[in-house]
Formats: C-alpha cells, sequence, structure tokens
C-alpha cells in the first residue's frame, strides 16, 4: 500500500488525473492478453514526458516501490502485470510520431505510438515498418520494443530488433540515456540498444525510440493453399523455403481454427480442411509473379487439395483479416486459454504438430494450432477452465509437455511472446544456467535495487 505522502508526490509529477488510485481503476490495469495472471497495483501513472518518466523512476527508486512498464496491455506472456503491486507506469499518453525523415528512412516515436496509426502515417510516405504482431491495431511500440514483437512478415524481414537504430531509456535509477542513434551502422559502443530490445520492461523504459524503415513494396499477391492434412501442409513450409523462395508471409491454421473464423466472419474458407497455410509474396512486380508459381508448385507437390490465388486486394485482405482473427477466435471459445508460443526448426514442423495431436488426445484436452509457420514458430492453444481443476490440470500439463517439447526438438521457449510470468518455470531447463546468471548480473547493473518489472523471466 503506497502512503499518502508518496500519491501526493505521484500527482505533483503528473498531475492528479493522471494518477488512478480507485480499486475500479485499478482492476483495468491488474491484467493483461493472458487469462491466467491478475494483480491490483496499488496506483497507475501516465507520464507525457521522459523528463515525468525520470521524475517518477527516482521516487519509486528513492522509497523502494516497485515500478511496472506498461503499454496497452495486449501481451500474452504476463510481462506487465504489477505481480508485486506498487505502481504501473503507462506510457500510452506518450504517443507522438516525433518526426519521419524520408531521405534516411527513419522514424523517431514516442513509446505509446499504436503500431498501426505509426504504418498508416508511413504509408502517406511510401515507407513502412514491417514488424507486424497481431495485437497490430493497439500495441504499442514501446511493448513491441520490450517484447521484440514479431507478426506474419517476419519471415521475410525480421523482427522488432533489426528495425531500431537508437531509444531513448528512463534507467531504473531514473537516470536519462540514449543507446545507438540514427545511422545504419554504429559499432562505437556496447549494442546496449539491442540489449534492451526483448528484455521486457526489466532494465529501463524506453521514452523513444530511432525506427529503421523500409519502401513500401510494389506489388503483393496472397495464396490460400488448402491442405487435408496437416502435416503435408507443414512439410510445405519448409520445402518453399529451401526452393530460396522467402515469402514476405507463410502462415498455418488448423481446421478448428479455420471454422471458428468462419463462424465469426463467413468469407467461405473450407470447413473440411486439415490447415490452411496462407502465403503472401511482395517486391517488384515479376519477381512476385514468378515467386508465386514456385510456391503453387511446390504446394502442389507435396499434396496441396487446392491453391487459392487472392483475385485482388481486397481479397486478400479478407485473408489476413481471417489471420488476425484466429486468437479472438479462439479465445472467444473457452473460459480459460492456455496460448503458447513456441518456435522449433521448420523442418521439425510436420513431427511437432503430429506429437501435439497425440498429447491432445491423450490428455482429452482441445489444442488448437495457429501461427507463424515460416519462422518456425507456432501457437498452440489449450482450451479449457481453470473452475474445472482436473481438467485444467491436464490442459496445464498438456502445455508444460509441449514446451518441453519444443526445447527437446532444438527450439526455444518463445519466438515472439516473451517469458513474462508465463514461462519463468521452463527458463533453467532451456538455458544455460550461466546464462541466467548473466542476465541477473546485467539486471543488477542496471537496476540496483530491482525495482523495475520484478518477478519476470527467471524464477526467484
Amino acid at each position: 500500500m503506497l502512503s499518502n505522502d508518496f500519491i501526493a508526490e505521484l500527482e505533483k509529477i503528473v498531475g492528479k488525473e493522471d494518477v488512478l488510485t480507485s480499486k475500479e481503476e485499478l482492476t483495468a490495469y491488474s491484467y493483461d492478453g493472458t487469462t491466467s495472471w491478475v494483480h491490483l497495483p496499488d496506483a497507475v501513472v501516465f507520464p507525457t514526458s521522459t523528463q515525468e518518466v525520470s521524475d517518477i523512476m527516482k521516487l519509486a527508486n528513492k522509497h523502494l516501490v516497485y515500478v511496472t512498464p506498461r503499454g496497452a496491455g495486449t501481451n500474452v506472456s504476463g510481462g506487465s502485470i504489477p505481480i508485486k503491486g506498487g505502481i504501473v507506469l503507462c506510457t500510452t499518453k506518450m504517443n507522438k510520431i516525433l518526426n519521419i525523415d524520408k531521405e534516411n528512412q527513419i522514424a523517431e516515436v514516442e513509446p505509446g505510438v499504436v503500431l498501426m496509426d505509426l504504418n498508416i502515417t508511413l504509408a502517406k510516405e511510401g515507407l513502412r515498418f514491417p514488424p507486424d504482431p497481431q495485437s497490430f491495431l493497439g500495441a504499442t511500440l514501446g511493448g513491441n520494443i520490450a517484447e521484440n514483437a514479431g507478426g506474419p512478415a517476419c519471415v521475410k524481414y525480421g523482427v522488432v530488433k533489426q528495425y531500431i537504430l537508437g531509444l531513448e531509456v528512463v534507467l531504473p535509477t531514473g537516470e536519462i540515456v540514449n543507446f545507438g542513434g540514427r545511422t545504419m551502422k554504429n559499432v562505437q559502443t556496447y549494442d546496449l540498444a539491442s540489449l534492451i530490445v526483448g528484455s521486457e520492461g526489466t532494465l529501463g523504459i524506453v521514452t523513444k525510440g530511432i525506427l529503421r524503415l523500409i519502401p513500401a513494396p510494389a506489388a503483393a499477391q496472397t495464396l490460400c493453399v488448402v491442405f487435408d492434412d496437416m502435416g503435408k501442409a507443414a512439410t510445405s513450409v519448409y520445402k518453399i523455403l529451401s526452393q530460396g523462395v522467402i515469402p514476405s508471409k507463410l502462415e498455418f491454421v488448423d481446421n478448428w481454427v479455420i471454422n471458428r473464423i468462419e463462424e465469426m466472419m463467413p468469407m467461405g474458407l473450407p470447413t473440411d480442411a486439415d490447415a490452411l497455410l496462407l502465403i503472401e509474396s511482395d517486391g517488384i512486380p515479376e519477381v512476385v509473379e514468378k515467386e508465386i508459381k514456385q510456391i503453387i508448385d511446390v504446394c502442389n507437390e507435396t499434396g496441396a487439395k487446392e491453391v487459392r490465388v487472392a483475385k485482388d486486394a481486397e481479397e486478400a485482405l479478407k485473408y489476413w483479416k481471417a489471420r488476425s482473427a484466429g486468437f479472438a477466435a479462439v479465445f472467444g471459445k473457452a473460459p480459460t486459454v492456455l496460448a503458447e508460443d513456441v518456435t522449433v526448426p521448420r523442418n521439425k514442423l510436420p513431427e511437432f504438430l503430429k506429437r501435439i495431436k497425440e498429447i491432445s488426445e491423450r490428455e482429452n484436452v482441445p489444442i488448437t494450432n495457429i501461427g507463424h509457420a515460416g519462422d518456425g514458430n507456432l501457437h498452440p492453444s489449450a482450451l479449457t477452465d481453470e473452475k474445472d481443476k482436473e481438467h485444467f490440470e491436464r490442459a496445464k500439463k498438456a502445455i508444460d509437455e509441449i514446451i518441453e517439447m519444443a526445447v527437446e526438438f532444438g527450439g526455444v521457449l518463445s519466438g515472439e511472446h516473451g517469458i513474462g510470468l508465463e514461462k519463468k518455470k521452463f527458463l533453467k531447463k532451456a538455458v544455460d544456467p550461466k546464462v541466467i546468471e548473466l542476465m541477473k548480473g546485467i539486471k543488477r547493473v542496471f537496476d540496483p535495487n530491482n525495482i523495475l518489472n520484478p518477478g519476470k523471466i527467471w524464477e526467484d
């Protein structure tokens, strides 16, 4: 519980209207995109400038008050849950696009800028910020940076870390520092900007990002490839890429998700298909045409039942809207959803999906599959109800086995959602103990009093 004097100090920094303390208000900031974690903060603050963030952190560090950074709360690993109470520092009011430098293909943004808003603005300049997590309609850049976000386009263009040139960061002690810069090449210091990317808000609070942009592609073509066996679909994934073709998107959707999408937004998806691959090629028109032909040939060779070519941009958009609705389709069909984020080598996908199906049948727990197959990144989700203790325990057992299986297959615990609270119990099984020791050492250098987003990534 924070003292009245401490709350008054927060109000001096940001204004009374930007400090929330009522239970009703705090409840809205006690959870994120997961369904497993809830914890009330003692206060929520909304800074509007870097200096205000600095002043908040100096105050919190002085009084040893925990601070949990938060953007839009769309993250799905428990990373923005204030698990130890204290302050939630929400950056959504720091939402200015500060500059777009078309000549150098750079944007400077505050952390509360919504990804969709940024790309709408960039499109007017013929530019693009490629990472596209499926929460792009609400997700903010600060959260994208903290989680090193991915998305469908990352198979060709890479994740957020490939597009960060520089960062302004407020340290847990309140100091304001700048890492990186505005140039494409920069080796004058340790790459501390990259250290902040993906650190899940445990090392510092990003207050400005300098982003690398790319030109918008001249052309794009979308395919919806239908398979009567998901193993064939998964085989097509690595076969396509081994031919030297790198699609801009290569997504997997299983039968269960196909049917739920059709219930939500009927668009004629084949509800009898065991799996779909949604594939996009983009770039120079002549190259796109050649790549699409190669992709179709590979899919036919691996046993595709049908290949649908989007006849225009409107039909292509429908397919991608259906894909982005996939998570909503899953979460809307069970009281509790254990949604995971594991990545395996692409040639392991057929066996990995087969084993998931076996686990689902053995535990009698529905497990759906959707994901960025081109990256080997799947999101298996177990549908359960935490009020049904016996079923919930079976669901947790199934998901735990899937996570451990990903590591067994040479994969990783998380491809894009982060460790947060959801997977920290697995970290010691997935990485060398020395790695965890080094991370803890880095944490102590940045945050000597351990006040910033405590309890995340590794077990205490």
